[in-house]
């Protein structure tokens, strides 16, 4: 009974959709009808800049967090199987409560930042990693999208060739979690292979100084 109340507090917990609250709070809008219509730290980052964006991502990142770590107040011994499958229910009913959030008509956003926070409460030293392949891809590549889904693909081999993780639940969701990526990133695929995909202007300014000396 206790878990699956923790698993309930978990998924409310992922409810909380931030970007909508921001969007509608500080800028009179509904950032699901603006940019890509997701409800998520990235959309926020295109449609209302930087400032809000960074709000959303941490509070985002913090909700897959403290949904792991209700696993506190069960009964399971910790690093034992059960605390760790424990662990990754909560952080999966966290992550279903940002795309499906009851507090906001079921339309949230791709979860990721709440993927993310997840995995930080788990295994800091993964989710160090997979921050060290998102922002190397983002440096490259300037695709956010491109960056998650290699951080996605990362993790499962981060877990199963390096980290070696033992529990079998966790391995399972690695790679299921690598699938769902790519798969609700469809749309960004598709826009990468056209060339249409957007891009994050990280060197805006050093762009224009150039443009300005030639």
């Amino acid at each position: 009974m206790l878990d699956i109340l923790l698993v309930l507090l978990a998924y409310l917990l992922g409810s909380i959709p931030s970007a909508v609250w921001v969007s509608k709070r500080f800028y009179g809008m509904d950032i699901r009808e603006h940019g890509s219509g997701n409800a998520g730290a990235t959309n926020t980052f295109r449609v209302l800049g930087k400032n809000a964006g960074i709000i959303v991502m941490i509070f985002d990142i913090l909700k897959g967090f403290l949904a792991v770590k209700l696993s506190i107040f069960s009964y399971y011994t910790w690093t034992s199987e059960p605390f760790v499958n424990l662990q990754v229910i909560l952080g999966i009913a966290a992550v279903l409560g940002h795309i499906f959030p009851i507090w906001a008509g079921f339309r949230g956003g791709k979860g990721i930042a709440t993927l993310f926070g997840m995995i930080l409460g788990i295994q800091p030293l993964v989710a160090v990693s997979l921050i060290g392949v998102f922002m190397i891809m983002l440096f490259v590549t300037r695709y956010v999208s491109l960056s998650s889904i290699s951080a996605s693909i990362a993790f499962p081999l981060l877990i199963l060739f390096i980290f070696r993780e033992p529990e079998l639940s966790y391995k399972i969701f690695a790679i299921g979690t690598a699938a769902l990526v790519v798969l609700t990133h469809h749309k960004n695929i598709g826009r990468l292979l056209t060339g249409s995909e957007s891009k994050v202007p990280l060197f805006r300014k050093k762009d224009k100084r150039n443009r300005n000396t030639n």
